[in-house]
C-alpha cells in the first residue's frame, strides 16, 4: 500500500524518457569501417566480395526498415538531441511540487520525482497524469472533471480540493489532505521542432497551507467576537464619511440591526448631527495637512433609531500613511459615567452641540479648539492646522479683529463685535464676539470667538430698509396726491367759472384753457401717484393674459415705432390671474415704452409669458418672494442697460435717467405700485450694454369651488344732457376752496345747498333740515369725523339718504372698512363743473 489512497495507483510504465548522450565518434568509426570494408571488398574477385556486399546491403536494410517503425511507434526519436537542457531537467527534477508533462493525447512524456512522491509511487510503478490518477475517487468528481474538461480544451485551469482519508467514516485520527493542481498548455514551439501541444500538469500538497489559513482565520474570529462584544462602541469610516465596519456594541446602543448594517453601511451622518459628522470627516482629511498619527477627542451626541441621543466620547484616530479612520466610542450616558467627569462631559456636549459657532484662540489669533458649528461656518477651519483667524475674513475687517483680539488679552469685559465678510465669493457677511479667558501659566488660549452668520440677516435689513423707504415715499405721495386734487379740484372749478364767463374770443380764453389743460396735466401726475402708493382704485377682473397681450400687441407696434422689433413669446395653458384689465395693460405699456427709450438706435423687445409652480418659484431666490404658483410676464430689451445703482432706485418717484423734459421719473414707480397692489412682485435684471429684463409675478387665481366670478368692468356713468335739477343738497368739505367752488356749481344748476365743514357741523345741519335733504356730497378724509363715519350716522336717521362721497383718495382705500352692502357714489378729485353737476343729477334720479 502507498501513502495515499487506493485510487491513485494506477500505473503506466515510466514517464521520464532519458536520451542517453550520442557520440560523434561512434559515427565516424563506423563510416571508417565501412569504408575498409568497401575498399577490401573492391580489391576481391566479384565472386568472393559478392556475397559479402549483399549482407552488409541487407543488414544496413533491415536497421534502417526497425529505425522507421521504432520512430513511428516511439521507441526512437530524432532531431530532439538540440531540446535536451541539462539545467531545465535539474530544475523541473527538484522542483517541491510535482510537475508532469503529458501530450494532448494524456501519453506521458515526463514527471518529476516530486509528483512520483506526491501520488506514492514507486520508480517501477507507471505513470498517470492527475485527472486520471485522481478520477476513481467520488469526492472530487466536479474539480476532476473540470480539470479534464480544461486539458481537453486547450485553457489553463487551477483547482483546490479536499481528498479525505480512506474509510473516513471509520478512520481515527487521520487527517484529510488538500491538493492544488493546474493544467496549462504548452504551445507548439517550431524551433525545436516539436508541433503539438503539450500539456504541463502541476500538484502540491497544502495540507499544511490550508491548516495555517484554518488558525488565522479562527484568530481573526475571534478578534472580530471581542470587538463586536467590547465594552465601548467601535467603527471606521472613511474620509468621505461612509462607515465601514462598525461593531455589535455600538449597534446595540443605536438601536440598530447588523445584518441591516451589513447590507447598507450607514452614513457618519445618520448616527449623528451633520455638523458632528462634518468635524469628524474632516479629522479624517488631516494627512494631507500632517495630522495622521494623532489622537482627536469628540464629546458629542450620537442619534439612536428611534431619534432619541446618546451622550459619547470618540476617540479618533487616521494610521499613518492614510486610509481608514479607526474611532473608539464610549458611551457617556448617566450611569455609565463616573461623577467626577459629568461637568466635564456637561461642557463638552454644550460645546459640540451649541449652534453657534465657538473656538479659542491664542494672543496670536491662531484657532487652538473648534465645535461642529464654527467648522461649518469657515470652511473646515478644525483648529488642528493651525489656521489663523485673519485668512477665514476679509482684510476689511482685520484691523477691527486685532483690537478686539488686544482688548480680550488685556482683559476687557465687553468688547465690541466685529462685523466681517467671509473670504471667497460667496458675499457673506457674519459678525464675531470676543470673550477673554483668563489664562494660567503656560496656557495659550487668550480668547473665545463666538460667530453668527449674518448673510440673511443682512439681506432682510435691507430689504425691510427698502420696504419700509418705499412704503415711506408711497405713504408721502399719497398724502401729497391727496393735497393735490384738493388745489386741482379748485383750480379747475374756478377755470370752469372764467370759461362760462367768457368767449372763445375773449383774449383771455386761451389763458385760462392754458391754465385747465395744465391742471389736468397735473392731475395725471398725481393719478400716477397715487398708483405709486398703491391709493387707485381697481376693478380686478380674471384675465387670460395671452388674450390681453395678443390685443395690446397692436397698440405696441405702434408705440415702439419702426425701429424697434416685438416678438410675443406666449406660454401654453397659462394660469388664469385676476387684476385690472385697464391697470394690467398700463404696466405692460409703461415698460414697453421704456425698453424703447433704452433703445434709442432700435432694437428687439420680446414679451414672454410663462408659469412658474411652486417649485420654480422656490428656486427663484427672491426673499420676498413668498413659494406659489405665479404667471411670469418678462419684458426683455436689448437696450444699454443700467448699473446696479441705477438699478436700486428705477422704482422709486421722481427718478429718471432721461433728460429733462423727456420724463417725469413716474412710470416704473406707477408700475411698480399697481403690481403690488394687484398682490403681484416685480424685478429688474440688468447689465450694461446688454439689456434689461422686468419681470413681473402675478399670483395664479384659482376660483373657489362653487362660487361664480363675475368679472367686473368698470362702467362709466353716462351723464346727463341737461345738468340743471332742483333739491336741497348737503355740502360738507372741510377744504374752503373745494366747498366754495362745489356750493356755487350745484347753485348755478338750481340746487339749494347746505354748507358744512366739519362731520359735526354736518350732522347738525342735517338734524335740522332733515325732511329736507335730498343728497349729502361729503369728503372722506375731514378732522373730527370722516366720511363713512358721517354715513353710519346719518342712514341712522335716514336709512335711504343718498351719498356721493368724493375724496383725492382712492375709493378702494374706504371701502374696504365699510359693509359690503352700503350704497354709495364715488367722485375722484379732481373733478370739474360738469362732472360734479353730472354726478348729482344721477343720483338724485337714480
Amino acid at each position: 500500500m502507498t501513502d495515499i489512497d487506493a485510487p491513485m495507483r494506477y500505473a503506466e510504465p515510466a514517464a521520464d524518457r532519458p536520451a542517453r548522450d550520442g557520440s560523434i565518434g561512434l559515427v565516424i568509426l563506423l563510416a571508417l569501417a565501412l569504408a575498409v570494408a568497401a575498399i577490401g571488398l573492391a580489391m576481391a574477385s566479384r565472386d568472393v566480395a559478392e556475397p559479402f556486399v549483399l549482407a552488409i546491403l541487407t543488414g544496413l536494410a533491415v536497421v534502417g526498415v526497425f529505425c522507421l517503425f521504432a520512430g513511428a511507434v516511439g521507441i526512437l526519436y530524432f532531431g530532439q538531441r538540440h531540446a535536451r537542457n541539462d539545467i531545465t531537467k535539474a530544475f523541473a527534477d527538484n522542483l517541491p511540487q510535482g510537475a508532469l508533462i503529458a501530450d494532448s493525447s494524456g501519453r506521458v512524456l515526463y514527471a518529476n520525482e516530486a509528483y512520483r512522491d506526491l501520488l506514492g509511487l514507486d520508480a517501477e510503478a507507471s505513470v498517470l497524469t492527475p485527472d486520471r490518477a485522481f478520477s476513481g475517487n467520488p469526492h472530487l468528481a466536479e474539480p476532476i472533471f473540470r480539470l479534464a474538461r480544461a486539458a481537453q480544451q486547450g485553457r489553463s485551469l487551477k483547482e483546490e480540493f479536499r481528498l479525505p482519508p480512506p474509510g473516513e467514516d471509520e478512520a481515527d485520527g487521520m487527517a484529510p489532505r488538500w491538493f492544488r493542481i493546474s493544467v496549462q498548455p504548452m504551445p507548439p514551439d517550431p524551433r525545436s521542432g516539436r508541433r503539438g501541444t503539450l500539456l504541463v500538469w502541476q500538484v502540491e500538497e497544502i495540507t499544511q497551507d490550508r491548516a495555517k489559513d484554518e488558525t488565522s482565520f479562527a484568530k481573526v474570529q475571534a478578534a472580530n467576537a471581542y470587538l463586536d462584544n467590547a465594552p465601548g462602541g467601535f467603527f471606521t469610516a472613511d474620509a468621505g464619511g461612509s462607515i465601514e465596519y462598525l461593531n455589535a456594541t455600538l449597534a446595540q446602543w443605536l438601536g440598530l440591526d447588523l445584518s441591516e448594517v451589513a447590507a447598507r453601511p450607514p452614513k457618519l451622518a445618520e448616527i449623528m448631527s451633520e455638523d458632528s459628522a462634518a468635524l469628524i470627516a474632516a479629522s479624517g482629511r488631516g494627512q494631507g495637512q500632517g495630522q495622521s498619527g494623532i489622537m482627536r477627542r469628540f464629546d458629542i451626541d450620537l442619534v439612536k433609531a428611534d431619534g432619541t441621543s446618546l451622550p459619547v466620547r470618540i476617540l479618533h484616530r487616521l494610521p499613518r500613511g492614510g486610509g481608514l479612520a479607526h474611532a473608539l466610542v464610549l458611551n457617556r450616558a448617566p450611569g455609565e459615567v463616573e461623577e467626577a467627569g459629568v461637568a466635564e462631559l456637561r461642557f463638552a456636549r454644550l460645546f459640540h452641540s451649541a449652534p453657534i459657532a465657538i473656538a479659542t484662540i491664542d494672543a496670536q489669533g491662531f484657532i487652538n479648539a473648534t465645535n461642529p458649528a464654527f467648522m461649518r461656518l469657515f470652511g473646515g477651519a478644525d483648529g488642528e492646522s493651525r489656521v489663523n483667524l485673519e485668512t477665514l475674513v476679509e482684510p476689511e475687517s482685520h484691523q477691527a479683529l486685532h483690537l478686539a483680539l488686544d482688548a480680550a488679552i488685556a482683559g476687557q469685559g465687553s468688547i465690541e463685535p466685529v462685523d466681517i465678510a467671509f473670504t471667497g465669493d460667496g458675499g457673506r457677511s457674519g459678525r464675531i464676539y470676543l470673550s477673554p479667558i483668563k489664562q494660567a501659566a503656560g496656557e495659550g488660549e487668550a480668547a473665545i470667538a463666538y460667530a453668527i452668520d449674518t448673510t440673511e440677516q443682512r439681506a432682510l435689513e435691507m430689504q425691510i430698509a427698502q420696504g419700509q423707504k418705499m412704503q415711506a415715499v408711497g405713504q408721502l405721495a399719497g398724502g401729497i396726491a391727496h393735497d393735490f386734487n384738493n388745489m386741482l379740484t379748485a383750480i379747475i372749478g374756478f377755470s370752469d367759472f372764467l370759461l362760462m364767463n367768457h368767449r372763445p374770443t375773449d383774449p383771455a380764453f386761451l389763458d385760462i384753457m392754458n391754465i385747465k389743460q395744465n391742471a389736468n396735466r397735473a392731475a395725471g401726475l398725481v393719478r400716477q401717484l397715487l398708483a405709486f402708493s398703491r391709493q387707485q382704485t381697481l376693478r380686478p377682473q380674471v384675465l387670460v393674459l395671452g388674450d390681453v397681450l395678443s390685443d395690446l400687441s397692436i397698440l405696441l407696434d405702434r408705440l415702439l415705432g419702426e425701429n424697434v422689433e416685438l416678438t410675443l413669446d406666449q406660454g401654453r395653458d397659462l394660469w388664469p390671474v385676476k387684476a385690472d384689465a385697464h391697470q394690467f395693460e398700463q404696466v405692460i405699456i409703461n415698460l414697453a415704452v421704456n425698453a424703447r427709450d433704452a433703445m434709442p438706435g432700435g432694437g428687439k423687445l420680446t414679451i414672454r409669458t410663462v408659469n412658474i409652480g411652486e417649485a420654480d418659484s422656490r428656486a427663484l431666490n427672491y426673499p420676498e418672494l413668498p413659494p406659489g404658483d405665479y404667471v411670469m410676464i418678462e419684458v426683455r430689451d436689448t437696450g444699454t442697460g443700467m448699473s446696479e445703482e441705477v438699478r436700486g432706485k428705477i422704482f422709486e418717484p421722481f427718478f429718471t435717467t432721461k433728460e429733462v423734459g423727456r420724463g417725469t421719473g413716474l412710470g416704473l414707480s406707477t408700475v411698480y405700485g399697481i403690481v403690488k397692489q394687484t398682490g403681484g412682485f416685480i424685478y429688474a435684471e440688468s447689465e450694461e450694454g446688454k439689456g434689461t429684463s422686468m419681470r413681473v409675478y402675478l399670483p395664479r387665481y384659482i376660483q373657489v369651488a362653487g362660487a361664480i366670478e363675475i368679472a367686473k368692468a368698470e362702467r362709466p356713468v353716462e351723464k346727463p344732457k341737461d345738468l340743471t335739477g332742483h333739491g336741497t343738497v348737503l355740502l360738507v368739505e372741510d377744504e374752503d376752496a373745494v366747498r366754495s367752488f362745489a356750493a356755487r356749481a350745484l347753485s348755478q344748476r338750481g340746487y339749494h345747498v347746505l354748507e358744512a365743514t366739519t362731520g359735526t357741523e354736518a350732522l347738525e345741519i342735517f338734524a335740522k333740515h332733515q325732511g329736507e335733504v335730498d343728497l349729502v356730497v361729503s369728503d372722506v378724509v375731514m378732522p373730527e369725523m370722516d366720511g363713512p363715519t358721517l354715513m353710519e350716522k346719518l342712514r341712522l336717521q335716514r336709512p335711504d339718504i343718498k351719498i356721493i362721497f368724493i375724496s383725492g383718495y382712492a375709493e378702494d382705500s374706504f371701502r374696504r372698512h365699510l359693509a359690503e352692502n352700503e350704497d354709495f357714489m364715488f367722485l375722484q378729485k379732481p373733478f370739474d363743473l360738469k362732472e360734479l353737476a353730472a354726478a348729482v343729477k344721477v343720483a338724485l334720479q337714480g
